[in-house]
């Protein structure tokens, strides 16, 4: 039984489906604060799903999610999201508006709740531009940005709302080395913080960088839960293989991806 103090986001026992096929099957996770996690698995495995019924943007069809105790499914929209806002994301491709100003855009979330003036959100936005080290650009456009200044940008929007927990999907995909390189100096000063990370990730030295615990997922599954050694050292041939892929790989014709590239476009 979940305890209504407990802190931390768990997924108990989670199952999930698409169009008939099981993309989870009794799936646990526990993100404990203080404990950066990254979830593994082939592309299409589901990873990126994890993280929408996380934030309730997507039911589950048996199992519980919790976040801090409370049972997400139980909570009425308003609850749902009081307490999403204890939890932000940064999206692979950074999903800035392009209409808006980088300004505009780290701070969209504090002028649609209304709680701050103006000159308050001002003042989180340049703070926190300056903490991935883009204050000069606060009134370009998107559109003006590299990949990796994206990525920045969208890194400020989520913590604009000082949120305890920030899920990062696929952070570091397309970006140069040094691009790479801020990305992780970036999540680990978070984490000096206080903040507690979420990462889906293929990027495994930027895994094996900043987090501390891994989740290992395949055929809907969850095969490992640990550390990085114990990962490098588990004798499973679904991890084995996912490190060190032959001709012969079992991933090579994995017909999940195609159902999760389905779920994607919904």
């Amino acid at each position: 039984m979940i305890d209504i103090r407990e802190k931390g986001i768990r997924m108990d026992k989670v199952c999930y489906s698409v169009n008939g096929r099981q993309i989870l099957h009794d799936f646990d996770l526990f993100l404990k604060p203080g404990l950066n996690r990254t979830i593994l698995g082939v592309s299409g495995v589901g990873k990126t799903t994890i993280l929408k019924l996380l934030l309730g943007l997507l039911p589950v069809h048996s199992g519980r999610v919790t976040i801090d105790g409370h049972d997400i499914a139980g909570l009425k929209q308003r609850e749902l999201i009081r307490v999403r806002k204890n939890i932000a994301i940064v999206f692979q491709g950074g999903a800035l508006f392009d209409s808006m100003t980088v300004g505009e855009n780290v701070g969209y979330r504090l002028f649609e709740e209304g709680n701050l003036s103006q000159g308050e959100i001002e003042k989180i936005v340049l703070e926190k531009l300056g903490f991935v080290g883009l204050e000069q650009t606060i009134d370009l456009y998107p559109a003006e940005l590299s990949g990796g200044m994206k990525k920045r940008v969208a890194i400020a929007r989520a913590l604009a709302a000082d949120p305890d927990y920030i899920f990062f999907d696929e952070p570091t995909t397309g970006l140069d080395p040094i691009g790479v390189y801020n990305i992780c100096n970036l999540m680990l000063r978070l984490q000096e913080e206080g903040k507690t990370t979420l990462m889906v990730t293929h990027d495994m030295d930027t895994a094996f960088k900043v987090s501390q615990r891994f989740s290992f997922l395949h055929n809907a599954r969850l095969v490992f839960d640990g550390t990085k050694q114990e990962l490098l050292d588990f004798p499973a041939t679904e991890t084995r293989e996912f490190f060190s892929p032959s001709d012969k790989s079992l991933f090579a014709n994995n017909s999940t991806e195609k159902v999760m590239e389905h779920e994607t476009k919904r």
